[in-house]
């Protein structure tokens, strides 16, 4: 199962755990389960998750985060899923011949190409995520942003002056969607395609799947975000593992070039989530099988992470 998983909000409540439930009955994740029942730090309170595409490197990495979701889940955790597809929509763009580019960084977006982003996000990398988590033994709904108006965007004006086409900027989030479904126990998996806002309700957007995952976050007032990725987390410039970051720290950082590349787009949107009121930022290697139960439950009774796993940012 080939996904670009993106974020995932986590909301704790006190869980119950009984190991009958888990479709993966092993020692190792009922000790995990019985710490976490033991946590209060996080009880009612969201945690965000990211994680990309090139983090999941097989089918395992991929069944094994469906796992986590689940498992989560029986201990009395509220999770949100918000993917993208990148690789995917490159993929099918090349096979029905639409040309797209990039522009400061952003996919431009004519008609074609959102129609082609919505038929791969919305449909099959959308599916596979939500089947998953329920082959896994939770419950998972797939959800568009446009579906009761849970993303409502704008046309997105590039600094840089850039057309960027349908490209869309968040302005509302239709939380109570989310937290409706929550409330039945059941997993939204969210593909980052807006709607429009008034007249303009029949438009569909191509949102950043980071920036709304960030919006979601910010509106769930999420206690934490993890970012998986394909690389230990943020490194200085001897390749060593910085294990926590300020906000301020991150901002030096970039500025000495320190941070540089794909890594400043990494840490910017884990900043901005922490000034729309997250907790705490996780910047961990999605390739260790399990890392986001790992980081979820780790970190003792203030649940900042294993502390090898990758980067934790804070205020």
């Amino acid at each position: 199962m080939e996904v670009r998983f993106l974020w995932i909000c986590v909301l704790m409540k006190g869980p119950s755990v009984d190991p009958r439930k888990f479709s993966f009955n092993k020692l190792y994740y009922l000790r995990q389960c019985y710490r976490c029942a033991r946590n209060n730090s996080l009880i009612s309170q969201p945690i965000l998750q990211h994680s990309l595409g090139n983090a999941m490197t097989s089918d395992a990495l991929g069944e094994a985060f469906c796992q986590d979701v689940a498992a989560l889940q029986k201990l009395g955790v509220r999770v949100v899923v918000v993917h993208g597809g990148g690789p995917q929509i490159k993929s099918m763009l090349e096979k029905v011949g639409v040309e797209s580019r990039f522009e400061g960084g952003m996919r431009v977006s004519s008609k074609e190409v959102v129609e082609v982003a919505e038929m791969v996000l919305c449909g099959s990398v959308n599916k596979k995520i939500a089947s998953g988590i329920c082959s896994a033994g939770g419950k998972a709904i797939g959800l568009s942003g446009r579906d009761d108006s849970l993303l409502q965007c704008t046309k997105l004006e590039d600094k840089s002056g850039f057309d960027l086409g349908y490209v869309g900027k968040i302005e509302e989030v239709n939380t109570e969607l989310l937290d409706d479904l929550l409330d039945m126990g059941v997993t939204p998996v969210v593909s980052p395609i807006g709607t429009g806002i008034d007249d303009e309700k029949d438009i569909a957007y191509n949102c950043n799947a980071d920036v709304a995952a960030g919006r979601i976050a910010g509106e769930l007032r999420a206690a934490r975000v993890i970012f998986l990725t394909d690389i230990a987390g943020v490194l200085d410039k001897k390749m060593q593992l910085l294990k926590t970051l300020s906000v301020d720290d991150i901002k030096t950082l970039i500025e000495d070039e320190t941070i540089t590349g794909g890594m400043i787009p990494k840490v910017s949107y884990a900043t901005d989530a922490i000034q729309l009121g997250v907790g705490g930022a996780f910047i961990t290697d999605g390739r260790i099988p399990h890392a986001l139960l790992n980081e979820v439950l780790a970190g003792g009774e203030e649940s900042m992470g294993t502390g090898e796993g990758g980067t934790v940012v804070t205020l």
